[in-house]
């Protein structure tokens, strides 16, 4: 039996036809960069950037590996030596699952910008994903949802929730 994971079949991709996604929340200080910067130029690229193929626009859309996608970018050296082509593993999958591989994949090595997370949170429930497929794909707890729904003031977020009775005031 063939294993079924995409990272055995990776394809070397022109970096033209690679396009960063719009929701990536992650980010990354520049001593972290210039560290990848040489990681990638010492050791050369040990991990594939994760991309869904986008067949109407000819290009691929990364889902995991921006950064390793920008150090080509921004590095003639590296963009010669690989000539110009990136190594890029692919998943077939819609944009809501896609935003939650992207998560996922953040989550498990770094930090997220607040203000970029609750616009997914925002995103997501317009795509009709429940605070339940939230807190199960992208590894948060109900509170946490709470706390990056308030953060974008949209009042759409809460049109299907529960509210409980109010305190009452204490008599003095």
């Amino acid at each position: 039996m063939e294993p079924r994971s995409p990272v055995y079949n990776v394809i070397a991709v022109p970096i033209e036809k690679v396009k960063p996604n719009s929701y990536n929340p992650n980010s990354v200080a520049p001593p972290e960069l210039d560290l990848l910067y040489d990681s990638i130029r010492e050791d050369g690229y040990t991990m594939p950037i994760v991309c869904y193929f986008d067949e109407t626009g000819d290009e691929y859309v990364i889902v995991d590996g921006f950064h390793r996608y920008r150090v080509m970018l921004e590095h003639p050296d590296i963009r010669e030596r690989e000539s110009g082509m990136l190594p890029v593993s692919v998943i077939d999958k819609p944009l809501d699952c896609r935003m939650a591989s992207t998560i996922r994949h953040n989550r498990a090595r770094g930090s997220h910008n607040v203000d970029l997370m609750s616009k997914i949170v925002a995103d997501l429930h317009e795509l009709g994903r429940s605070d339940a497929w939230i807190s199960k794909h992208l590894g948060m707890d109900k509170d946490e949802i709470l706390r990056l729904k308030q953060i974008t003031g949209l009042a759409a977020l809460f049109k299907d929730a529960e509210f409980g009775a109010s305190w009452i005031p204490e008599e003095e």
